[in-house]
């Protein structure tokens, strides 16, 4: 049986890309909402969002980043790493940039979104939790590289103890 995890990623940017790694089947990850649900759920206000968030993550072995070229931006991307360290779930990122979008367009490469949330004895999440970069000049080599790897990579997470 597959892991279950939770995939934390910039949702307008990078949902396609990464539709293309649940598909794998490597990894059980939480329903991805369409743009409707998504929006439903932000109508609720942030309160409804945090509940969404720790409701899906609460029962997952592991919270994997899909970091894309913007996911270091998301305030909700940020929410999510620190709700998971707070409540000691394994953390790991994956680059996706190199995956191509629903144009066949490959992005940018983005900053290290646990760099930007802060511990509260100094330091960032991201002096813990590694980051993996898949190999490949192009998306399919990208896809298999991730493929290939990405159970190793979760469960290589960094686990607070």
């Amino acid at each position: 049986m597959a892991k279950s995890v939770f995939y934390s990623f910039h949702y307008d940017r990078d949902a396609w890309r990464v539709q293309q790694i649940i598909q794998m089947g490597a990894l059980e990850g939480q329903p991805i909402l369409n743009a409707q649900q998504w929006e439903e759920v932000k109508r609720k206000g942030d309160a409804a969002i945090k509940k969404w968030i720790a409701d899906q993550m609460a029962y997952k072995s592991a919270v994997v980043v899909l970091i894309g070229a913007q996911t270091a931006s998301r305030p909700w991307v940020r929410h999510e790493i620190a709700h998971a360290w707070d409540n000691h779930k394994p953390l790991v990122g994956i680059r996706i940039h190199g995956l191509a979008d629903r144009n066949g367009n490959t992005d940018s490469y983005g900053e290290n979104p646990f760099s930007k949330v802060s511990l509260k004895g100094g330091g960032t999440v991201g002096d813990y939790v590694p980051v993996y970069s898949p190999s490949g000049s192009n998306s399919q080599a990208v896809y298999a590289d991730i493929k290939a790897n990405i159970t190793s990579w979760v469960n290589n997470a960094y686990k607070r103890s």
